[in-house]
């Protein structure tokens, strides 16, 4: 078939190369100037595929009253006459219920094992380079309560394959010796010996270009506009940019993958899809002294942040804001982000030297993404993967290519209609 794929960030580039190993004919549309300039720009970094607990789980509701007024909390909910933030945020706080966040704790699981798989795959496969770490994540824990909460919960899923083992303090530093200065507050944490990190915008980029090498055709700067559909099918996508002016594309199928705006550009089609932005600020720094830089993953767990080593470059990003579709850097909160990283890790980099920025994360209330047929059978959607993208974009891909050819993916996950 002849497949275009709406949107070129890491989940929708990894569509277009499992779309065209299927032996698809597949075009690239992105409204950017090239891949991974939106979301998938400087993320986190993290491989985290045994961080499947979501974000909507038992013990958010009481780390929200506790966060409530907070200038450095790690959510800000910034209120906007906008229904679709008011119904997400309901749907969210049902979805913290112990029965349905173990639900989709498993779900998520079940689908970061198979993109673990799927991306050593392609890696052995393509020799693709983006300053990948296979070390482990270690979460760590400078609050008692939460450190015990979380040690308690560490079993509940390792009958499905996510293995986290409990570490003292001294355990921690033993495992990345940079958290040495932090060992006085450690209270403990939690490893994953099996996750790993590298840049996802530097794995989008160099995929995007094997893609080129097989035949993907890539059309950059162009900015969807809609769909023409007629009896239970689309028959073609609007585009407009500076240099075509409007276009339209067919083809004999269409996978949304547009992140935070896929429910914006499929509403006009009644198709309800309950994916909101939540915005995340990473820091990037250059490092002066690589020995005093960690070469581990972590997680602050007390602050939601995440620290990725990426090559020369350390990366700390985190914090969630509902905040619409606002993409603008909040410096003020970058700046605390930076505070905790010089109190964690004083001798680091140069403060001076950070770069920031901010973007959209596509959520669902229970951050189980939405991959799939609509009930436009030619129309699918791969999408809502959150603060997961990098961690679930290759699973996503080589399944949504499965379920496009017509196949059963596979995989015991919620999937969309598949036939």
């Amino acid at each position: 078939m002849n497949v275009t794929v709406l949107g070129a960030g890491v989940i929708g580039v990894a569509a277009a190369w499992y779309l065209r190993e299927a032996g698809h004919e597949v075009t690239l549309v992105d409204r950017q100037a090239g891949p991974a300039l939106e979301t998938s720009f400087a993320n986190g970094g993290q491989l985290s595929v045994t961080h499947a607990e979501p974000w909507a789980n038992p013990g958010v509701p009481r780390q929200m009253l506790r966060w409530f007024g907070r200038r450095d909390s790690p959510l800000v909910f910034r209120l906007r006459a906008d229904p679709h933030q008011w119904l997400w945020a309901a749907r969210f706080l049902l979805a913290c219920t112990p029965r349905r966040s173990l639900a989709n704790a498993r779900a998520i699981l079940t689908l970061a094992l198979d993109s673990a798989a799927a991306l050593d795959a392609l890696r052995g496969a393509t020799g693709i380079a983006f300053d990948h770490l296979a070390r482990g994540i270690l979460s760590f824990y400078t609050e008692r309560g939460d450190f015990e909460r979380a040690a308690a919960s560490a079993e509940l899923l390792r009958p499905y394959g996510c293995l986290r083992e409990v570490k003292t303090a001294a355990e921690c530093v033993a495992i990345e010796p940079a958290l040495q200065h932090a060992s006085p507050r450690l209270a403990g944490g939690i490893f994953a010996p099996r996750d790993a990190s590298g840049d996802a915008r530097a794995f989008t980029e160099r995929l995007a270009a094997l893609c080129a090498q097989r035949g993907v055709r890539l059309r950059f700067g162009e900015t969807i506009e809609g769909f023409e559909v007629e009896r239970g099918r689309v028959l073609r996508v609007r585009a407009a940019s500076a240099e075509r002016g409007l276009t339209r594309m067919d083809a004999d199928a269409y996978v949304v993958a547009m992140g935070s705006y896929s429910a914006r550009l499929v509403r006009p089609l009644g198709i309800g899809v309950p994916v909101y932005p939540v915005k995340g600020y990473s820091v990037t720094l250059p490092l002066t002294d690589g020995e005093q830089a960690p070469t581990v993953s972590l997680t602050d767990e007390a602050r939601k942040l995440v620290f990725s080593r990426l090559g020369e470059r350390l990366r700390v990003a985190g914090t969630a804001e509902l905040a619409g579709y606002d993409t603008g850097v909040d410096i003020a909160r970058c700046e605390r982000i930076l505070t905790r990283v010089f109190d964690l890790l004083p001798g680091v980099g140069e403060r001076v030297r950070a770069e920031f920025w901010a973007g959209l994360r596509p959520a669902t209330p229970g951050n189980v993404p939405l991959i799939g047929r609509t009930r436009y059978r030619n129309l699918f959607l791969n999408t809502g993967h959150g603060t997961l993208g990098w961690t679930l974009a290759c699973g996503s891909g080589r399944a949504l290519a499965e379920i496009v050819s017509g196949r059963d993916p596979g995989i015991d996950f919620p999937f969309l209609a598949t036939a």
